[in-house]
This record gives C-alpha cells, structure tokens and sequence, in this order.
C-alpha cells in the first residue's frame, strides 16, 4: 500500500536496539512541510528518550530521500514572514536536532536527497547511499543562500575547493560521484540501500554501548563541530538573498521546469 496523507508523515519502528525514522511523504518528495518537520522533531525526541535504542537509521519513502523545502506551499512557521532570519531558523531546527541525538546516526538514503534534505542527510553520521540518485545543495540555482549549516559541514567534509565548487554551480551528483568525495561510505541499488544501512547499524549496536556514544562526542568535539550556531549565522543571508529578484526568479522558474534568468539584484 502506498502511504497517504492521513498516514503518519514519519513513521518510527525499532529493530532490537537499532531505532528506523522514516521520513513518509513519497507523494510530496518527502518535503519540509510543517507536519512533517513537526513529526520529525517528535520522533528525534523519542528516540533520545529511549536509553535501550543503541543505533538510529534515518531514511526514506519513495524515489526521494528528501527534496527539502515545499516551495509550492511557501511554508510559514509560527506565523513569520519567509524572509525572517528566525523563520529560516524555525524551518530547519527539527531536521538539526538529528545532532542532539548521542548514539550513532546513519543514513539510508534510498532516494534524491536536494537542497534541506540533503542538509539532513549530513547530520548523519554514516551515509549509506542507492548509486544512482541525485544528491546535492542547489540554492545557487534559485538564487537562495544555502540554510542548515551546509556551507558549514560541506567543506569540512569535503575539502574547501570541493564544497565551493557544489555549491558555487548547485549542481547535482549521483550518489557514486559523493562517495568518490568522500561524503558517502558507499553506494548500492535503491533497493538494497535500507538492508545494508540496517545491518551496519547492528554492527554497531552490538558493540559497547556506552563507549560509543563517548567516541562520537570526542569525535565531534575534536573537530569543533557546532552545525546549530552555523544554520543561525546562516539564516540571515538565507533571509537576505529570499528578498532579492533573484530568488524570486529562481523559485519561479524551479515551479515553471525553466532556465532562471538572473539580473544580479
């Protein structure tokens, strides 16, 4: 059966000690609209709440991982207006406490993940990617700064001339390409993307549970990693760019499937 929209848009299941947060919007490409960041958030805390879960898989329903935000419905949060710096903040926050959560995160990315969604897909841990899906931050192409911290974890994952180079042009990568920068561990078919993720996850979760969740707090410590105060400072360029012409050309010509046409203002 084929999820709708009275269906729940994450759906949260445990496999022994490996938790599995769905993302379940297929038919919106699994897009950041309200309910389905609100849900989201929901599921994050409830894992984090539950001392037994050892290992948590992120993924997908469909052809799409994530497409990030819902441009079609201009989503509004908390009642502020779409160029505010906080309403950028708000937009993103949910998919950004994936970072609060203590045991490893792992990434089933069966689908596309673009723009927000490929912003979560970095909040993983571990990147378990189908081959041939398009990954990839695209706000140059709308005429956007990119949110979630992505021009703050792109580089650090990819090396600096890598990530200016993605983000520079917006264009998209199949998922070998991102395993070949070393964004992903590896690339396999759609369909075995889920299995392998899963089972990876109960490798880990067979080990010693509190040392692990130690070694990813030294690991991300060490690195002085601090996505959430980099989505802020993000969310006023984001903010200032969505007033611009350009993005409201680039928008309009994503909704139109055309070339946007930029005039720099």
């Amino acid at each position: 059966m084929h999820p709708t929209q009275t269906d729940p848009p994450v759906l949260l299941r445990h496999d022994g000690a490996v938790a599995i947060l769905q993302l379940n919007r297929p038919a919106n490409r699994n897009s950041m609209t309200p309910e389905l960041l609100d849900a989201f958030a929901g599921a994050v805390r409830a894992v984090r709440a539950q001392p037994d879960v050892r290992c948590l898989v992120v993924t997908g329903s469909g052809a799409c991982f994530s497409a990030g935000a819902d441009f079609r419905s201009q989503i509004q949060r908390d009642g502020e207006h779409l160029s505010s710096p906080e309403r950028s903040a708000a937009m993103y926050e949910p998919f950004l406490s994936l970072g609060d959560v203590e045991v490893p995160v792992l990434g089933a990315l069966q689908g596309h993940a673009v723009g927000g969604g490929f912003g979560l897909s970095l909040m993983t841990d571990i990147r378990i990617v189908a081959a041939d899906s398009k990954f990839g931050a695209n706000f140059a192409r709308l005429g956007l700064h990119p949110g979630m911290a992505i021009s703050y974890l792109l580089p650090r994952l990819t090396g600096v001339p890598r990530a200016c180079e993605l983000l520079f042009t917006g264009r998209l990568f199949t998922g070998q390409e991102g395993v070949d920068m070393g964004l992903f561990l590896r690339a396999v078919p759609a369909d075995r993307v889920l299995a392998q993720t899963v089972a990876l996850a109960h490798e880990i979760a067979a080990n010693a549970p509190i040392a692990v969740r130690m070694m990813k707090k030294s690991i991300y410590q060490g690195v002085g990693w601090d996505p959430r105060t980099a989505a802020w400072r993000e969310a006023f360029a984001q903010a200032a760019t969505v007033e611009t012409d350009d993005a409201k050309e680039g928008v309009a010509a994503l909704l139109a499937k055309r070339q946007p046409q930029f005039t720099g203002r």
